[in-house]
């Protein structure tokens, strides 16, 4: 009966308030939302009329007078009123019926200003969170999402490719030892895909068609056999419909200068890290996850670059989101971090 009660009171969330996806952990439940961090609203009003899935699929299909907004762009709150109704929307969505505001943990970006966290705590307390937010970086998220053992006197990294930002840390002692932190992930591929297929062949591609792209022939190395796809979109020459047909190879080089940078990032934080840890490196190397983390051969080509073992998550994807659900169990510890200070040299 009491145990009954308790969960009347109240559901504590952890939550993945990411560019592309947001994903919501409810405690001793799991991953209960998987949805897109997009919402509808009718132009001029502010009225939202659809959130997550059923606004994504209105991304360039929209009437005039209804526009379909990502309020986050590159990890971080652009449009601070949008961002506030997506987490009412998802925050009600799974605590309804409950007699208490829910306690909340959000990941952040590494390189997140004091501004910047004001505008994610303030925008969740108004959303229905319960003060104080607490707030937990992405690479170390993914890193207690993915099971490594961050609290041991060892080395380490993790490489977190989300939507906007790839976040690459090496962790030890429950600590960030050096963190590096780029503004380039799943969007900036999509968009290079779109401005490639605009430059070589004049034809107009939407998000969606590139990240499909993507996702079927995309890569970041060689296939042992290259891949083909129809793409179909519209000729900027003459204005008609316009189909055509893309090779694997080709995405490859339009992607190359977003893979590179990430390939950049993570030679970077192994250029500053300390010897005792690197030592670590070789034996346990580094875990890939986020949404990018899925880019066929992106592990193939990290490992060759710096000649360490490279392990994609079993759900990259998620890796975030099950690291803040895990620390609804420490609040503690994240406050103490906050107050405090994460350890991060570099």
């Amino acid at each position: 009966m009491w145990n009954k009660f308790q969960r009347l009171l109240t559901n504590d969330i952890g939550i993945d308030l990411g560019t592309a996806n947001t994903f919501v952990y409810v405690k001793n439940r799991g991953i209960v939302i998987r949805e897109p961090s997009v919402v509808a609203i009718q132009k001029g009003t502010k009225r939202i009329l659809a959130v997550g899935e059923e606004a994504k699929v209105m991304i360039g299909r929209t009437p005039t007078n209804i526009q379909a907004i990502r309020p986050m762009k590159a990890g971080v709150i652009s449009d601070y009123e949008i961002t506030q109704e997506m987490l009412h929307y998802f925050i009600k969505k799974v605590h309804a019926n409950k007699l208490r505001k829910p306690r909340v943990v959000i990941a952040v970006p590494g390189d997140i200003t004091d501004v910047e966290k004001k505008a994610v705590k303030d925008s969740a307390i108004r959303a229905g969170a319960r003060p104080p937010v607490y707030l937990i970086e992405e690479p170390m998220a993914a890193a207690i999402g993915v099971g490594m053992p961050v609290t041991e006197p060892g080395g380490n990294m993790i490489v977190d490719i989300g939507g906007g930002t790839t976040d690459v840390a090496l962790i030890s002692l429950a600590g960030i030892v050096y963190s590096k932190s780029v503004r380039v992930g799943g969007d900036q591929m999509d968009e290079v895909i779109v401005e490639y297929l605009r430059r070589v062949y004049n034809l107009l591609v939407g998000d969606r068609a590139a990240e499909q792209i993507k996702i079927q022939i995309g890569s970041a190395a060689p296939f042992p056999q290259e891949k083909q796809m129809e793409v179909r979109g519209r000729d900027l020459v003459g204005g008609m419909p316009k189909s055509l047909v893309i090779t694997s190879a080709e995405v490859r080089e339009a992607l190359s200068d977003p893979v590179s940078r990430i390939v950049d990032a993570v030679c970077r934080c192994l250029e500053n890290t300390p010897p005792e840890l690197a030592s670590d490196l070789y034996e346990r190397g580094m875990v890939l996850a986020g949404g990018g983390a899925l880019l066929s051969g992106l592990a193939e080509l990290l490992s060759n670059r710096t000649g360490l073992p490279v392990i994609v998550a079993d759900d990259p994807l998620t890796a975030v989101a099950d690291g803040c659900g895990e620390m609804l169990g420490a609040l503690d510890w994240l406050g103490d971090i906050e107050q405090n200070g994460i350890r991060k040299h570099g």
